[in-house]
């Protein structure tokens, strides 16, 4: 069966620092949800937890579990439900930006390996421009993000070919993404697959794929070779965002040929 466009797992509100727009609230984000014919929506909104300190910067630090709650409840509508999830993040040192004890509260964990734009928190200044080292850090965060002890049935690898990786030049970014292409990233890739981590279509990077389908449409088709199962993620931060969403998603599932037995679990035995 054909994959169906039916969820959005990868949010955020007004409650993110990078997006602080009163307009992106639960209730217009149901509106989206209703307008598309989505049966699944989750609110991912950035977060660090108190308990891990070592915070990029206040704005980020402000991001922590009473703000990023305060959201909560979110509205309830027969056709559509709305899940708390969020967006954490991996430090430098590799230390995750939440806790054991918070896995639980969360429906869904988003967790992206790829801003490597954040200097002097996950990636050193020295580092920053130089397609090699991005590589190898693409390489080696998504590593350890996969041998940490997690609830992957409910966790998604956020924009695997997201421009931050590498974001001082076209050239440089695109370079960087035809090295990651290796035996490595296979092994990854079966690596995630095996785990059950699920692998995100992201809005922004399906944009980029179009743009450079020699370049970035191969790292998507080894994830699928390798059996890992995807989910969709606009990553809106204002009501705009959302605009052609649900088109550019299903472009992206049609040019993987993906069917629903390619959808994480997670979403495709909610209709079950």
């Amino acid at each position: 069966m054909k994959y169906a466009i039916d969820h959005d797992l990868h949010i955020h509100s007004y409650l993110s620092s990078c997006s602080s727009d009163p307009k992106q609230s639960p209730e217009f984000i149901l509106g989206y949800a209703k307008e598309n014919g989505f049966s699944t929506v989750c609110i991912t909104d950035h977060y660090w937890d108190s308990a891990t300190g070592g915070f990029i910067s206040d704005g980020y630090s402000k991001q922590n579990f009473d703000h990023i709650t305060s959201i909560l409840p979110l509205p309830k509508v027969g056709e559509v439900e709305m899940l708390f999830g969020c967006e954490t993040d991996i430090r430098a040192d590799l230390t995750l930006g939440t806790v054991p004890e918070r896995y639980p509260e969360f429906d869904f964990m988003v967790i992206p390996t790829t801003h490597l734009h954040m200097k002097g928190f996950t990636i050193s200044e020295e580092d920053i421009f130089i397609p090699e080292k991005c590589a190898e850090l693409w390489a080696s965060r998504l590593d350890a993000l996969l041998d940490m002890s997690l609830p992957f049935e409910k966790v998604g690898i956020a924009h695997l070919t997201c421009y931050l990786t590498n974001k001082s030049s076209k050239e440089n970014f695109l370079e960087t993404m035809r090295l990651i292409q290796n035996e490595r990233m296979h092994y990854l890739f079966e690596k995630a697959a095996k785990v059950g981590a699920g692998v995100e279509l992201n809005l922004s990077d399906i944009s980029l794929t179009k743009k450079y389908p020699d370049v970035l449409m191969p790292i998507y088709k080894a994830a699928k070779d390798a059996g890992c199962k995807f989910y969709l993620g606009s990553d809106s931060h204002h009501p705009s965002e959302f605009k052609n969403a649900k088109k550019y998603f299903e472009a992206m599932a049609e040019a993987l040929a993906l069917t629903e037995d390619d959808k994480i679990p997670f979403i495709r035995d909610r209709k079950r």
